[in-house]
This record gives structure tokens, C-alpha cells and sequence, in this order.
């Protein structure tokens, strides 16, 4: 429910366990002057209506609680913080005369956030000394780590105990604990906050503490559960603000019901919910959306002898009578029931209903002001469990029918958070809602969590797309030899991302097409009168671009509407053979003659395979992205492509290989994922290309089975496939250690060996898909291709040039023959036919003549058909002799291929 947010802030709605005198402006704040005369200068708007209330118990040394949509905000704790720590007084007990305060952030962009902060208002105040300490697993970083003179510090949970095994003394003079993004802390690190809770409370239990402060302060945006225990164990009769009012009827263990039935029954499942069978004095409201609705639930209530009240905007009965009958003290066992509007809930501003039913199906806009009617009733004894009954005195009920689609999801995460009990129907109805929400996010970018770490912990609000789409995932920009045989090749990173994606292109050491353009590109345009400015700029066009002393392809990928219409204007650019983007004038794009555009854009994004940050972080921290950015940029590294999807290559190893051409060896400087992991900010992720693999089996068949092919690669192994760098092994031993440099002879350990299952499927489509068996004999003017299916259905068959491409499915199994054939054909006079039990495909050669084999690659499942060795000799009107002789050199070479591989049926 994340757009509670606008009303129920708009409206000012307040949860609080301790009556607090809100400060709501910054001159009668609770902050030092200095402070004061920051923030005006610096013209900050607040304090906000959750500030107002949180600033005077924090800079009081009181604990505190603050749930709040805002509550990521760290203002909500730094003023009143930094407030009480220039009061030098409390602290006169402690050693050194100096509290400390600690900040524990969930993750190292948050803290770093906070801690710019701090050194940005610390300047009006006495010196706080902040430090900023984020520690990976390197032992040694941590024991050099010196914090004397230190009041204030920014970690995380995870750095903070690493910093402790080291420096036993740390929690002696600590004062106060903030816990920043409280929910998001408990939910990764649980085991570690409270690791530092219990070292934190017994280090205030000697003597010293006695007259010195020690306060907690819990600020985050959802109640957990783990902050009932928090409250109860380790802090002192806290203020607990809830601004964010469906989060406080979670604390308030409001018990939230789903009753599913269909529109027209929601009338008899209302009288079923009022048929009250205990004498307890129960005040209920009843919310429906229209007038109309109002009043016919009001008759029926009538009809059935239940007291009820009516309220709407064309109601005879005006505020301040219903009001005085909602308060009138009845007798024990009478209940009131009061049918209503929404909009007539601020003018009412009952507070104390004791249950809530929601007639007409909650729109998140007014969920939470409608549980505000109940907020005298919410619970304020903290138990650990978020639902018990016999603690619950508010209840809220929620009618959900066929037509309540558009907010279902909503209910469904909230009832989930609030761990609630949820009804199958409710989960059935989402199911598929869940799914229409992936699916429009098919046209989106494939996940940059998914792709780097194989998960992605925030789905439901991430934007992009978390499964496969065999239109966007085509390889791109990756030669075919590579996607048919994945193996070995030749990478130069040009763009560092992070630590472990990064931008750049494949290099072919036999002759690379790129170095030889951009050598062409750079020549013509030292020629001032070829530097032609482009006068109109399209966008999706190719232009030259001057950086530096060097000349780049680049494509234009946005153009601002507003900045058209002047003389020079910023463009966004790509460069197509690097990768990055970037902000140029208009004026600086040159024209790009067509010959030097012939050659696709080289850009490819590579990703190395099985590391991932410390502490269930999502984001490489800077240290490791610089480390490596300095490691390997513009440098050649070997690679192995482990997996394709799009203009995306997965790489593991990933090595950087100095060759040695005197001694005629090479060695292995590093490893750049055990260069990762040697900074202790990263480590392994095993379920890493399992994941992605799982991703692919998942993918979505479409009719165009076209499309299909880059996931389905024929078994072409051997070394005409496979890139063939010289006198190379890349080794990479159990613990991955390659700065010992290793020095190997002979040839590359990729060519000719066929690759693991694992790697295989790593880089095929992983349904149920088989090579079919296929046989050939030829004329002189065409070749004929049997390829042997039992009950062919939905036979597709595409021609090219150079290629053949031939699918369809039979029972259950899904076949697809994807063949670059050896020489070329008339696609436009090629035919495919259904005949029995086989597909008959006739290629017309674009050249009279013979072939001696039909693929330019060896396949284990193609073979020459004997069978029709007889027929060509009787149909051929060449002499006996010319025809055997080409015939003979097909034979040969099927036998030879069928020595080295045989089976008929892959299951790729």
C-alpha cells in the first residue's frame, strides 16, 4: 500500500503511546541556534508533521520509535542528535568525558548518505570527528581502524561486528543507538542488531552509566515485528509516533479479516458479521462508496431489527446528532452501527469505533483513515506476535467480491505484512493479477539485479522484467561461431559499470573487424573538409564523434523536445562499440559516411559469474568498482562465455593473460573474481548461472519459433568454431587464488573439447528441444533434405541465403534444425513439403554443381542418405564416372563426422 502515503500525511493522522508537544516550526524547534541559523540558510522547509513530533523526545535523550512514510528520512533523527551531543555535561561520568553516538545504516550507500549529512551540519557545531566505517572481511582492515576522538559513528551491522572483534572497548562510551531503516535492518541482519542490542545493554549496566544517557532511537517506514521486542527488552518506556496509520494498526494489533464473496451476497455476509453473539459493547462502523449504496444498506440493517445510524451528504440528520448518538452510553449487549460515507469520515473524527467493515472494497487512498476510526482502541500492550486474540480489541473487515481486482494486490501485500491470515480465494485471485503485472513489463529491460546476482529482491516494485523475452533476448552484437560454441575468447572491458559488469567488445585475434575500421574512421576524419557538422540530427542515426584525438561511431538515443528548436542543443549518445552513454552539443556530431556504419555496433555488456557484495548488499561498493575499474580497463582479457542473453555475455573465468612470446608461454596475472573477492567486499554466489538457467526454462514459446534459435544451438563443437588464441591455459584452482602467476605450455585447453553439460546448458533454451535426424542426397541443381518426424504439427520452415532453418513439434517434443548450410541457395525456389513421416525440404543451388557436404559445420545428427545413392545414379545425365567422384567426397566426409559423433536425437 505505498500510496497511503499522500492522504494519510495530507491529513496529519498521528499514532503516539506518550503525549508529545509537537515543534512544527524551526523556530521553536528543540535544536541549538547554530543549527537553527544552517538550516534556514541552507532554506530548509521543515520540520515536517512526523519531525514535529519525533525532534522533542530525541533531543530530550528519550528512546524512541518512529514509524512514518518518511521515515527513511535520516532528519528525522540527526538535528535533535547532533542537538544533545553539544551539551558536554552528560556525559562528564564517561571516560574521556565524551559520549559516542552509533549509527547503524543497512547498507553502505545509506550510511554514506547519513554521514555526508553529518559532516555537512557538523560545521556549526563543536567537532564531532564522524567517521565512516564500512568493513569487508579482510581482518586486517579492521584491525587497523583506529576511532579515538570519534563521537559520531556511521556503519552497518555487519561492519560494526567485524569492528568489535577488534576493539573490545567500542560500546564503553556509547550513548546512543540509532537505528536507521529499522525495518530493513531487521529484516536482513536480525541476528547481528541483536547481537549489538545485547552488547549495547550490558555495557550500560556498570556503575559509570548511572548518570549518563543511553538512549535507542528506531526509525523506519513499516512496523516489524522484531520491534515489539526491541521495545520490550531494551528500551526505557519509549515514544513510539506512527504517522503512517496502517502501520500503527499493525502495532495496534488491529485484527484484519478478508470475508470473500460475490457483489450480490455482500448483504446477507454483512447481517452474518453483525449477528453479535457476545454482550461486549461493540461500535461499528459500516464504510460504502455512494449515496445509493448508503441507503440500502441502512434499509436492510432496519429490516432486520439491527439498530443503525446513517450519515451521508444528503442525509437529513446533520453531524452533531449522530455524533451525539454514536457517544450516548448505552446498556450492556446494545450495539450501534453506523452506515457512512468516506467523506464523511474528518467530519465525524470518531476515533473510537471498535470495528471497521468495508462494505465498499478500500481504496488505498482512504484504507488508513478509515482505520484511524479505530485508533482509541488500538492495542498498547507490545507482544511479540503481531496478531493474538486476546489482545486484539479493534477489528477490521473487508468484503472482497469480483469487482475489487484493482486493489486486490495491495490488500494481498498488506494483509502478507501485517501476517494476517489470508484465504485461498484471495491468493487465486492475485495469482494471475501477479502475473499480468510481469507481463507488462515484457517490453522492459531484462533485471540489472537478475542479471548480475540471478535474484531480485524487490520484484513486485522493481520496473524492469524478470523473465525471458525471445524478441529483446536475441544475441546481439556477439559473433555466431561464439553463441553456437561457447568457449574461450578475447575480451576488452572499456566502461567499468561496477565491480562486475562491465562494457565493451570481443576481440578476434585472426582478424579483427573493428581495428581495422576504426583505423579507417580515424584516417578519413584527419581531413578537416570530411568533418562535416550535421545540421538536422535524427534520433536512432549514426554520427562520427571527435573525443580527444580519437574518432568514434555513436547513435543518437534521445533528443529534448524543448532543445530542438535551438541552434545547438544536448543530445544523449551511445557509443556503439564501447557501450557508454553520454551528453553532447549537436554541433559536435559529424556525418558518418554509410561505409563506415556497415558493421554492426560491437558494444557488448559482459558479467562476471559467481560473486556478489557482502552482507546481502544489491549495490558493489565504490572501493571495489574503483579497484577493479583500475584493475582491467582498456586491457585484453581471456574469457569464457558460460551464458548469452541479448547484448549480454556471462563470463567465468574472466583472466588476464601476459603471453611471454621469447620463452613461447603465457601467464596468468589474475583472476578478476578472485581479484574481487581479495577485498573482503565480495563474496561467492554459487546459485549465480544456476538461476539464470532457470530463467531460461521458464521462458514463454512463441508462435514465431524463429525465435528460438539463439536459445537452441546445434552441438558444433570443434576448432574451425572455437576461438583459437595460441599457447594459452587459463587454470583456475580449487580456491581461485591466480595472483601466483601460473606458467603453461602448448595450445589453448578450449579448442576441440567439448564442453560440460553444465556449460551446455547454460547456453541453451532449456524446454524440452531435440535435433531431428536428418538425411541428404543431391543433383546437380538441388539438394534434398529428409528430416525424419513422426507426426509433424506446425511445421515451419525458413529460407536464406546461407541458411536453413526448419521447426516443429511432434507429441510433445519441440524439434528445431537451425542449418548454416555450405555453400549458398535460391531461398525464393526452395520448397518444404509434409510427406509421412518426414519433412522433405528441396534447396536450389544457387551455382550448378556439387556439394561435398551439406553444412558448413560438421552435426552428429546430419548424415548422407545411401538410400538414394542408386536413385542419382539412375536419374543423373552426367557420366557414371564425374558423378561418383563428388558423391564419393560427400560420403567421406559424413563417415568421417559420424565417427567422431554419433546419437540422432539431442536433448537440447
Amino acid at each position: 500500500f505505498q500510496s497511503f502515503q499522500n492522504l494519510s500525511e495530507e491529513r496529519n493522522f498521528v499514532f503516539l503511546s506518550n503525549k508529545i508537544e509537537p515543534s512544527s516550526i524551526l523556530e521553536t524547534a528543540p535544536l541549538f541556534d547554530d543549527l537553527k541559523k544552517e538550516l534556514t540558510r541552507k532554506k530548509f522547509l521543515g520540520p515536517n508533521f512526523t519531525e514535529s513530533y519525533c525532534w522533542p523526545p530525541v533531543a530530550r535523550g528519550c528512546d524512541v520509535v518512529a514509524i512514518s512514510y518518511q521515515g527513511n528520512d535520516p532528519f528525522l533523527y540527526i538535528p535533535p542528535v547532533l542537538t544533545f551531543l553539544q551539551s558536554g555535561s552528560c556525559y562528564k561520568a564517561l571516560p574521556n568525558r565524551n559520549g559516542v553516538a552509533l549509527i547503524l545504516c543497512p547498507g553502505w550507500k545509506k550510511a554514506q548518505l547519513v554521514f555526508e549529512l553529518l559532516k555537512t551540519y557538523e560545521r556549526c557545531s563543536r567537532q564531532l570527528h564522524p567517521m565512516l566505517i564500512i568493513l569487508g572481511q579482510n581482518k586486517e582492515e579492521a584491525r587497523s581502524v583506529r576511532i579515538r576522538g570519534c563521537e559520531v559513528i556511521v556503519t552497518t551491522p555487519y561492519s560494526l561486528l567485524r569492528l568489535f572483534e577488534h576493539h573490545s572497548l567500542l560500546f564503553c562510551r556509547l550513548c546512543h543507538l540509532v537505528l536507521d531503516e529499522i525495518e530493513v535492518l531487521f529484516s536482513d541482519a536480525t541476528k547481528q542488531v541483536f547481537t549489538i542490542l545485547d552488547c549495547y545493554k550490558k555495557a550500560i549496566i556498570t556503575e559509570e552509566w548511572e548518570y549518563s544517557p543511553h538512549q535507542i532511537i528506531a526509525v523506519g517506514t513499516r512496523w516489524n515485528k522484531h520491534i515489539a521486542h526491541l521495545i520490550k527488552e531494551f528500551m526505557n518506556d519509549p515514544y513510539i509516533v506512527i504517522t503512517a496509520m496502517e502501520e500503527a494498526s499493525i502495532y495496534g494489533n488491529v485484527q484484519q479479516v478478508v470475508q470473500p464473496c460475490t457483489n450480490s451476497e455482500r448483504t446477507a455476509v454483512l447481517l452474518k458479521i453483525l449477528d453479535f453473539t457476545h454482550d461486549n459493547h461493540q461500535k461499528v462502523l459500516v464504510f460504502t462508496n455512494s449515496v445509493n449504496e448508503a441507503e440500502m444498506v441502512h434499509k436492510a440493517l432496519k429490516s432486520n431489527s439491527i439498530f443503525s445510524l446513517k450519515i451521508h451528504k444528503e442525509s437529513k440528520f446533520n453531524f452533531k446528532y449522530i455524533l451525539e448518538q454514536w457517544t450516548k452510553k448505552y446498556s450492556s449487549g446494545i450495539h450501534v452501527v453506523l452506515v457512512l460515507t468516506d467523506d464523511c469520515m474528518q467530519s465525524l473524527g470518531i476515533t473510537d469505533a471498535t470495528c471497521v467493515i468495508h462494505f465498499s472494497f478500500p481504496s488505498p487512498r482512504i484504507f488508513g483513515q478509515r482505520l484511524h476510526s479505530m485508533s482509541d482502541n488500538f492495542c498498547k500492550v507490545i507482544k511479540d506476535s503481531s496478531v493474538d486474540q486476546e489482545y486484539t480489541k479493534a477489528r477490521s473487515v473487508i468484503l472482497l467480491t469480483e469487482n475489487s481486482a484493482c486493489h486486490a494486490l495491495g490488500i494481498l501485500r498488506y494483509l502478507q505484512h501485517a501476517e494476517a491470515e489470508i484465504p485461498p480465494e484471495l491468493h487465486d485471485f492475485t495469482a494471475k493479477m501477479l502475473e499480468a503485472e510481469e507481463d507488462k513489463k515484457f517490453s522492459r529491460p531484462l533485471c540489472a539485479y537478475l542479471k548480475t546476482f540471478g535474484i531480485c529482491k524487490n520484484r513486485t516494485v522493481c520496473p524492469d522484467r524478470h523473465q525471458v523475452n525471445l524478441q529483446i533476448d536475441v544475441p546481439q552484437n556477439i559473433p555466431d561461431k561464439i553463441i553456437q560454441t561457447p568457449g574461450c575468447v578475447t575480451i576488452l572491458p572499456l566502461h567499468i559499470v561496477n565491480a562486475t559488469n562491465y562494457l565493451g567488445r570481443i576481440v578476434d585475434k585472426q582478424k579483427d573487424q573493428y581495428t581495422t575500421l576504426a583505423e579507417e574512421i580515424n584516417e578519413y576524419f584527419k581531413k578537416p573538409s570530411n568533418k562535416i557538422s550535421v545540421k538536422n540530427v535524427e534520433k536512432l542515426a549514426f554520427y562520427g564523434l571527435c573525443e580527444k584525438t580519437l574518432f568514434h561511431r555513436v547513435q543518437v538515443i534521445e533528443i529534448s523536445p524543448k532543445e530542438e528548436e535551438n541552434l545547438f542543443f544536448n543530445v544523449k549518445i551511445q557509443y556503439i562499440d564501447e557501450g557508454r552513454t553520454s551528453q553532447v552539443q549537436s554541433y559536435q556530431l559529424l556525418h558518418l559516411p554509410a561505409r563506415f556504419q556497415c558493421l554492426p555496433p560491437q558494444a557488448v555488456e559482459f558479467v562476471v559469474c559467481r560473486v556478489k557484495p557482502v552482507d546481502n548488499e544489491m549495490e558493489w561498493n565504490p572501493k571495489v568498482t574503483h579497484y577493479i575499474h583500475h584493475k582491467i580497463k582498456g586491457k585484453l582479457h581471456e574469457a569464457k562465455i558460460v551464458h548469452t542473453l541479448g547484448n549480454t555475455a556471462w563470463v567465468d573465468p574472466m583472466v588476464r593473460v601476459t603471453r611471454l612470446s621469447d620463452l613461447k608461454m603465457s601467464v596468468n596475472e589474475y583472476n578478476v573474481r578472485s581479484e574481487i573477492l581479495s577485498t573482503g567486499l565480495g563474496t561467492d554466489n554459487p546459485e549465480h548461472i544456476t538461476q539464470l538457467q532457470k530463467l531460461c526454462r521458464h521462458v514463454k514459446v512463441l508462435d514465431h519459433t524463429k525465435n528460438l534459435e539463439p536459445f537452441i544451438k546445434e552441438d558444433t563443437a570443434g576448432p574451425e568454431n572455437a576461438s583459437n588464441p595460441q599457447n594459452l591455459s587459463i587454470q583456475e584452482n580449487s580456491t581461485e587464488n591466480c595472483n601466483s602467476s601460473k606458467i603453461t605450455f602448448g595450445n589453448h585447453p578450449c579448442d576441440g573439447v567439448p564442453q560440460t553439460k553444465e556449460a551446455e546448458d547454460s547456453t541453451l533454451y532449456q524446454h524440452k528441444c531435440f535435433y531431428p535426424e536428418i538425411k541428404w542426397f543431391q543433383n546437380e541443381e538441388t539438394v534434398t533434405v529428409r528430416v525424419k518426424i513422426a507426426s509433424v504439427a506446425d511445421c515451419k520452415c525458413d529460407f536464406s541465403k546461407e541458411k536453413v532453418v526448419f521447426s516443429a513439434c511432434s507429441g510433445d517434443k519441440l524439434y528445431l534444425a537451425d542449418m548454416e548450410l555450405h555453400q549458398y541457395i535460391l531461398a525464393e525456389k526452395s520448397t518444404c513439403v509434409i510427406k509421412d513421416k518426414e519433412a522433405i525440404i528441396v534447396l536450389a543451388k544457387e551455382k550448378k554443381g556439387a556439394w561435398c557436404k551439406l553444412l558448413k559445420n560438421k552435426n552428429p545428427h546430419v548424415s548422407f542418405d545411401f538410400e538414394h545413392w542408386e536413385d542419382f545414379e539412375d536419374k543423373s545425365p552426367f557420366p557414371v564416372g564425374t558423378k561418383k567422384l563428388y558423391c564419393t567426397a560427400a560420403v567421406t566426409e559424413e563417415l568421417v563426422d559420424s565417427s567422431e559423433d554419433s546419437g540422432t536425437e539431442s536433448d537440447e
